[in-house]
This record gives structure tokens, sequence and C-alpha cells, in this order.
């Protein structure tokens, strides 16, 4: 049977049902499953994708491969650019999202619009709801540490209860894309750009976490894409602003960061999000990764056999705009073996770009029709056609934010703050704090971490820390930020213990001489802030585990694995 006939008919279960993506290759198992939200049961239905491709137009084709942002928070504010561009599909950002019962109104207009414009196809509709630092919906819905903070949890438990909620949420929103997880190791302690977003250091357990994240989502019913391929856990450049040279050899890359992403192909994410970033070991063109044929078909495609949907990472970032005109970046990306655009920064000329480049035989259509057909496999997949499923209704927001969903964030929260630093003083060790304790907070978080102290039994004190019988300050970055180590010196110097609570990265504790106390949450959401007062207080006992190195500084050296407790 013909590839073209094999995917013609895609048989799936309606509401919200998934499939993993078909993967083969060397090392990569194939693989193909269906899940159910909830587990429920659903009558089967067919959707003949040939039927709807052969349906659209080559406008309608073009569209499909773009996915902007748009404007408003109705879907009568977004729609023009909906129908103008026959758009395959639209991230939210903030702008779009004010609460639950607008964003799944909304949604749902979107999709009826989307349907109307591309001969019945539905629309992606996604948001980067990472969890903690990456959180476009805010506390509309339940808010998680960050993922680093997974990571020290040991737990690939805590990384399916994460991708369950999250995704269970964003389903009930008529969302049903999320740019997750993140699958970069973050060797590098000077990642401007990585850090907490990561699972950790240790190329084994981020791949757990990321194959349990994965799983969990499909469950809920909303699409996945591991990021950021190859890998962008050991730079110390922002892609946002400028060019990443990864320079790891061929032998590194397989050993450190290929393994996440293989992981999540094997778990059946639907996407793989390429990075802006150049790597020669794989491509020695210099071109970032995005328009890299030997990295996206060569590597990806061939090599690992991912057959899903390949996205750009955003292109409004300077990474990609360096070599190239937006227009050009379009054609390039597709060129290599991209499937979908995503925030192109003109979506009218990336739009027309890519029409002329069909046109003009640039691109065949039969690589056109390529990526089509995997997208519109995907929204099959998620059960979005309208004779696949039932859409958000009005009761949809009731699901958001439950009591269980809000204890469930806060036990993974206990259970990562990790514990490095608890020295003694006066024959005692500084944590936990004494019965009736008198606390200065002070530094990053303070306002939400005094209001957590004092729920928990301390008295918090305003005057200055010279009085109290602690000092408690939030950092954030001290390691790099001599304005904040100063500060901490400060509190030393009044005499008063010191326990620091990193709400950032971990390494700042190699940078802070004479604390006596080192608390670290990997997240500075309030759940985080909360734990580390429940740590601080003695109402939790800290169990997490340092899921990256520390390297030394001021202070010692800590490996992975490495917390103490009570």
């Amino acid at each position: 049977m013909s590839r073209r006939r094999q995917t013609g008919l895609i048989a799936i279960a309606a509401a919200l049902v998934l499939g993993a993506c078909s993967t083969g290759g060397e090392g990569v198992p194939g693989a193909s499953a269906d899940a159910t939200g909830g587990g429920a049961e659903q009558e089967a239905h067919q959707v003949d994708i040939e039927a709807v491709l052969d349906g659209m137009s080559t406008e309608q084709r073009v569209g499909q491969l773009l996915m902007p942002t748009v404007p408003g928070t109705t879907a009568e504010e977004a729609a023009p650019l909906v129908e103008q561009y026959h758009l395959g599909g639209v991230i939210y950002f903030p702008e779009n999202l004010a609460d639950a019962e607008q964003i799944a109104e909304m949604s749902s207009g979107l999709q009826e619009a989307g349907r109307a414009a591309s001969a019945g196809a539905p629309l992606l509709l996604g948001v980067d709801q990472e969890q903690g630092l990456v959180a476009r919906l805010g506390s509309i819905v339940t808010e998680f540490p960050d993922a680093m903070a997974i990571g020290a949890t040991g737990s690939t438990d805590d990384a399916a209860t994460l991708g369950r909620i999250t995704g269970t949420e964003l389903r009930a929103l008529g969302i049903n894309t999320d740019f997750v997880p993140v699958g970069d190791v973050n060797v590098n302690p000077d990642n401007p750009v990585i850090g907490i977003r990561s699972f950790g250091a240790d190329p084994e357990a981020v791949s757990a976490m990321v194959a349990a994240e994965v799983g969990a989502f499909r469950q809920a019913g909303v699409a996945t894409s591991v990021k950021h391929f190859p890998g962008h856990g050991d730079t110390a450049t922002d892609s946002h602003t400028g060019l990443p040279v990864i320079e790891t050899g061929r032998a590194d890359w397989e050993a450190t960061d290929l393994p996440p992403f293989r992981a999540a192909i094997e778990a059946g994410t639907d996407m793989v999000m390429v990075g802006h970033l150049s790597m020669p070991a794989l491509d020695d063109s210099g071109d970032p990764a995005t328009l890299s044929e030997p990295i996206v078909t060569g590597v990806l495609r061939e090599e690992l056999g991912f057959e899903g949907v390949v996205v750009t990472d955003a292109l409004n970032m300077e990474a990609v705009r360096e070599s190239h005109g937006d227009g050009e970046v379009a054609v390039r990306a597709l060129e290599a073996g991209v499937d979908l655009l995503l925030m192109p920064p003109d979506l009218d000329l990336a739009y027309n770009a890519l029409l002329t480049a069909v046109e003009e035989e640039r691109i065949s259509s039969e690589r056109l029709e390529e990526s089509v057909r995997r997208v519109l496999e995907l929204k099959a997949r998620l059960g979005l056609f309208p004779e696949q499923a039932a859409e958000s209704g009005a009761d949809a927001p009731a699901e958001i934010r439950s009591q269980e969903s809000l204890a469930a964030a806060q036990g993974v929260a206990d259970r990562s703050v990790t514990l490095l630093r608890n020295d003694e003083v006066d024959g005692a060790p500084v944590l936990p704090a004494a019965e009736g304790a008198t606390v200065h907070v002070s530094g990053s978080g303070a306002e939400t971490l005094a209001a957590a102290l004092g729920e928990s039994g301390v008295e918090v004190v305003t005057e200055g820390p010279a009085g109290a019988d602690l000092a408690v300050v939030g950092t954030n970055g001290a390691r790099g930020d001599a304005e904040q180590r100063a500060a901490v010196a400060a509190l030393v110097d009044t005499g008063t213990p010191v326990v620091a609570v990193a709400v950032g990265t971990p390494y700042d504790v190699a940078a802070l001489p004479g604390i006596a106390g080192y608390l670290a949450t990997y997240s500075g959401q309030e759940v985080s802030l909360r734990a580390a007062a429940r740590v601080i207080t003695g109402e939790v006992a800290p169990s997490g585990r340092l899921p990256v190195a520390v390297p030394a500084g001021d202070g010692p050296e800590f490996a992975i694995g490495d917390g103490l407790g009570y």
C-alpha cells in the first residue's frame, strides 16, 4: 500500500484521542498507540486525510504551515488573520488570555473560523505552558514549579502529575497543543536561557522525566513538542538575542544531549521543536538547526526516524534572522524539512514567500503536501475534526484549579526543596527554625516568602535583621550578580544566622560565603516559596536532591544527587 493511502484514512477515538507518531530508524523502535483522555472508551471515527488535503487550494495548504500570534481576547478580533491566511494554528500569549471562560469561548470561536477558512481543517491552538518561569496562563490554571524542581524530586510520577493536570486544564480551555517538555540537558551553569526550565544535568534522569511528561500530556489529549533540538543545554548565548554555537562533538552530543529527544520520540511526542542554534558537529555550514537540512532531515528524520511534525522555535528570535530575511527564512525552514513555522515576525511576508516558492517550484507540490499531511494527521490524532470530537463546552472552566490539583502542585513543590547547607549555630543546626523564632525576610520573593513563613508559625519581623533569630534571604542568580552577593554579605555581617533560599538556579550556594543555611527551590512560584517556608519551619522535611552539579566558587562543590535532610 502506498504511503498516501496508508495515511489517508486515520481511525481514532473521539474526544481526547491521541496517537504516537510512528517512529523507526536505528535505536528508535517503531511505535503507534492511541490514548483517550481519562481512559474513557469512545466510539471510533474516521477522517479521510487525503480527501481533506485534496480539497485544499495551494493557498490553504500553505496556510496550514503557519502558527502565528493573533491580536485580542475574542475570536472576532483574531478571526480575520485566521481567515485571510488559512492558518494551521495559533499560539496564545498573555495578551490573549483573561480568564478561563474567555479562553474557552475564544478557542471555540477560532475553531469555527479555522474550519471555515481551511476546507474543514481545525486549528492547532497552542501555548507555552512549561510551568514556572515560562507559563503564559499564570494563575488562570494550576501553577506548578519549574522543570528543575521536578527533577529535584527524582520522581517521574511528579512529572506525570504536572503533565496530567496541566494538559487536562488546557484541553478544558480548548487549547490542544503545549510546547513542552524542555528536553535540554542543562550542563552549563551560565546558560542564560534554559537553566531551571531544564529537568537537570543528567541525561538519563532528564530522559525519564521527559518521557513521563509526554505520556501524561498524551493521556490528557494535548499535543507535545519536545524542545530545543538538537539541544540548548550547553550554551552561554540566548538565542533570542544571538546565534548560539554549540561546540560539542558528535560523540558527546549523542551521550548528553540526544537521549531526552530520543526518549520523547519513543514516548510518542507529536512534535519536535528545532532550536535556533548552530552545531558544527552535525552541520558545519553555520546555519541554525532550524534551517539545516542535515540536522532536520538527516539526523531527526532519517537517523532518528521521527515522522511527526517538526516545528521551528519562534521565528521572531534574532538567532534565526541574522543571515536571511524573514521571507527567506520561512522558505529555507521548509526546505530543511520543517513542517510548521512558529511566530513568523511578518505573517504576510512569510505566507507570500512560501506561495512564491511553490509557484516557482523551488518547493515542490509533493514537498508541500508532505508537511500539510503531517499537520492534518496530528489534528486527526487529537480528535479535532468536527466528525470526531465535541469541543470544550460551557462547563469546561469548572475543571480548572480544583482543590485536588492545587494540593498536588503544592506536594510536588514540597518534595523539590533541597537543603545543601545546615551549619550548627549555638550547638544546633540552624534549620529547622526553633518554635517561636523571629525571622527577618529580604531579597527575591521576600513578600510571598514572609507571608508563607507567618502562616507556618514563626514571627516575621520588619525592623531589621539584627534583632531577629534568623535572617532569610531570597536569591536569584546571585552567582553572577555582585549586588545580590553584597546584600547577603551585609546580612552575614549583622551576626544574625543567614539562610539563603535560591528561587532560581541552585548555583548561588558556592558564591555566598558565611551563610549558615542554604535551600534551593528551583522556582519562584508561590507554591515553591510556600514549600521553602514549610521546610524552614520544619513542617516539611527537605527531600529534594540536586539535579545538577554546582561548581566550586567561594564555597564547596556539590554533585548531582547531593542534599541534606532533617
